[in-house]
């Protein structure tokens, strides 16, 4: 179930696609070209009228909380009891009146009563699809904003306990509720002590990204006191973003104003990197020096990228031996879908140049009060802490920090390692973050592109979830 337009349609299409595959044992062939850029979108219903029927009745446009949506889920429910002995029901409601960004935006708002945020109470009618479907197990899924959200005074996760604890009572078995502890490699269910416990951190599953969510695992009671809760191994390696998008082919950034060439482009970043190099001429600057000197260098020769969009394979695509890179890689595809850089403003080039530069040479991201005053946006509170992390610099060597659907607004938060592309990172390259496998295809434009990749569960991370309820209930 899905609002928004254009995630649906990607959601629409990624069912057509595992519907198609679990039938004939391939993609077809129309998919491979038009995520290639070699074709326009096809008529889906033409490569297979009865798999695109089956994948529109699977992804459904609606919103959750509506009578029309709520309708569409009985009915479902009515035809998965009839066809099945036994389901899972996964999900997360909406979170933006959770989050902390989101909060801190409301409060923003003339009269806003968090009272009458009906998005704080949608948790609810996940509730009410648990209460009447009673899977064997389910999986819930939210930010860990969660926790501390608060409506008339009382926590909202308090509130989600106790609805969940009510399951129930007076017809039948109840759910008894697990968090997920990761220990030497190896995660499994258990039974939660306080509220964090059901926290999960993607990067303890080798996800190469700092992305903390709240996690709860119920499983029914008749099938609790059998459940198979032994821990089991999961990619334990530390991911960074180098380890991720350091393959894919270099880009250098778009200009959003005026004229937009190589050309120009080239003359602003040598320019920017001019100016640093003179301004961190000393001793102790050394380090910072000469990376400002070696783009100047760079530039000279011609090693700056030229592209801003790339849709080449990298060498030896396919091959890793790596687990994730396995995973991302997917050896059918004739080329990068969705690794075109945006444009940035002029004197936005030398502030993600410089931070990148430090980055690399410093090992961590600058704040506000490292940046020399000619660079300095002009915004009056730039020293008062406000804007203390304006601009990011997500640093090779370290899983990135997590990827928000503000990347869409833009790439401040979200710049590339590498000082000479210049640039923020591209939908594919966040995807990867993300670890969405390489042929997972976003539809709409590249805003919403970036919006569905930032509020996603990171893939590799669910497959991992799901093994373990797999286990428990096997």
């Amino acid at each position: 179930m899905e609002k928004e337009e254009s995630a649906h349609k990607t959601l629409r299409l990624r069912a057509f696609l595992r519907e198609y595959y679990a039938l004939h044992g391939y993609v077809p062939k129309q998919f491979i070209s038009f995520h290639a850029g070699q074709i326009e979108e096809p008529d889906w219903a033409s490569v297979d009228a009865h798999v695109w029927k089956r994948a529109s009745e699977e992804a459904r446009a609606l919103e959750l909380g509506s009578q029309t949506a709520a309708e569409a889920l009985d009915l479902a429910i009515a035809t998965l009891q009839n066809d099945h002995d036994d389901t899972i029901l996964i999900g997360g409601p909406p979170c933006q009146a959770y989050s902390l960004v989101g909060r801190a935006r409301s409060r923003g708002k003339v009269d806003y009563v968090p009272e009458d945020d009906e998005r704080h109470y949608l948790f609810r009618e996940y509730i009410r699809v648990l209460d009447k479907l009673r899977p064997a197990a389910f999986v819930m899924e939210n930010v860990k904003g969660m926790l501390s959200s608060t409506v008339k005074s009382r926590l909202v996760f308090e509130m989600l306990m106790e609805d969940l604890s009510s399951l129930g009572t007076g017809h039948g078995h109840h759910y008894e509720l697990r968090s997920i502890l990761v220990e030497n490699g190896k995660a499994k269910l258990q039974e939660p002590k306080k509220s964090s416990d059901f926290v999960v951190h993607a990067d303890a599953f080798g996800v190469p990204q700092r992305r903390h969510r709240v996690i709860i695992v119920g499983i029914r009671s008749d099938l609790a006191k059998q459940a198979d809760l032994a821990a089991i191994p999961i990619c334990a390696k530390t991911n960074t973003v180098a380890d991720v998008i350091g393959s894919l082919p270099q880009l250098r950034s778009g200009i959003s104003r005026g004229k937009d060439d190589v050309k120009t482009w080239r003359s602003e970043v040598q320019k920017a990197a001019q100016l640093l190099t003179n301004l961190y001429d000393r001793e102790e600057t050394e380090t910072l020096r000469a990376v400002f000197a070696s783009i100047v260098e760079g530039i000279d020769s011609g090693e700056a990228p030229s592209l801003r969009a790339s849709a080449q394979l990298p060498n030896e695509y396919g091959q890793s031996v790596d687990e994730l890179l396995g995973w991302i890689e997917r050896p059918c595809l004739d080329g990068i879908s969705q690794h075109e850089t945006r444009g940035h403003m002029r004197s936005d080039l030398g502030r993600y140049l410089f931070c990148s530069a430090f980055g690399q040479a410093l090992g961590y991201s600058p704040k506000a009060a490292d940046f020399p005053v000619e660079l300095y946006p002009n915004h009056r509170n730039w020293h008062t802490g406000i804007f203390n992390d304006r601009f990011r610099v997500q640093l090779a060597k370290e899983a990135s920090t997590t990827v928000t659907s503000h990347i869409s607004k833009d790439g401040h938060y979200f710049i590339h390692p590498d000082p000479m592309q210049c640039r923020s990172l591209t939908v594919r390259e966040a995807a990867r973050l993300q670890t969405f496998p390489d042929d997972y295809l976003f539809l709409g434009n590249r805003t919403q592109q970036y919006v569905q990749v930032g509020n996603a569960v990171p893939p590799y991370l669910a497959r991992q979830i799901a093994a373990l309820v797999l286990k428990a209930l096997s």
